[in-house]
């Protein structure tokens, strides 16, 4: 609606979603057109961008828009409400697990919601359902597939497996790359030896086996042993 109306806050913002994102837009619903006020209504870093902001925030934004972004902030704030209200049932059902939750977001790259996400899933004793790291792995999908005939190999694609899982644990990987580490030498060293950074399959093959390896240490060392203490940065040392 916006650019409908020739307001290009998003071209001087980052984003139209910001505080000052928003004190500017209601200021245009409440019916302010002159953009060098507007663009006052801008906080903190944004401000000084303000004279970018006055050449963007005139344009000719009429009634129409006016009612079509109030019910679409409406319909966010109505959202945004819900997510919260959803957290807060999650956070109140992972009371009995947050010891293993914890633990969990000790290992690079996994945080409270991918944290829940993961207990979601296996639950915290992995173990009583997957006695070996492989058999968690095989069935989230993330380890290779081995089709081998008269010794020689043809495929190397990983097995189909659980796809929430599957997901959670590589958006853990990628996240995890980015710390300094074990994990972030893992990936290097395996996109290294399957082609290169410029090889978007090496950069796959690579992240598939940081997701596996995350795997074995949640099997193996955070939420197997109900008794374990481990001291924060662990994994990454």
């Amino acid at each position: 609606m916006l650019q409908d109306a020739g307001i290009k806050i998003d071209s001087v913002a980052h984003s139209v979603a910001s505080k000052s994102g928003r004190a500017m837009i209601e200021a245009l619903i409440d019916g302010e057109r002159r953009g060098a006020v507007l663009a006052d209504l801008a906080k903190g870093k944004m401000r000084s961008k303000i004279p970018d902001l006055s050449m963007a925030l005139e344009g000719r934004f009429g009634g129409h828009h006016a009612v079509m972004c109030r019910l679409h902030l409406e319909h966010l704030d109505h959202l945004e409400a819900m997510i919260a209200e959803l957290e807060a049932q999650i956070e109140a059902m992972l009371q009995p697990f947050r010891a293993a939750r914890d633990l969990l977001v000790t290992i690079p790259g996994v945080g409270p919601v991918t944290a829940a996400a993961v207990l979601s899933e296996i639950g915290p004793d992995p173990r009583r359902y997957f006695p070996t790291a492989g058999q968690l792995a095989s069935w989230a999908g993330l380890c290779p597939g081995n089709n081998e005939s008269a010794g020689k190999r043809h495929s190397g694609r990983r097995r189909h497996g659980n796809p929430y899982l599957q997901a959670v644990i590589v958006e853990i990987a990628w996240a995890a790359v980015r710390h300094e580490g074990y994990l972030k030498s893992l990936y290097h060293r395996h996109v290294t030896r399957n082609g290169g950074y410029r090889s978007a399959a090496a950069k796959g093959k690579a992240i598939v086996t940081v997701a596996h390896a995350i795997l074995v240490i949640i099997s193996l060392d955070y939420l197997a042993v109900s008794d374990l203490t481990v001291t924060p940065g662990y994994v990454g040392s």
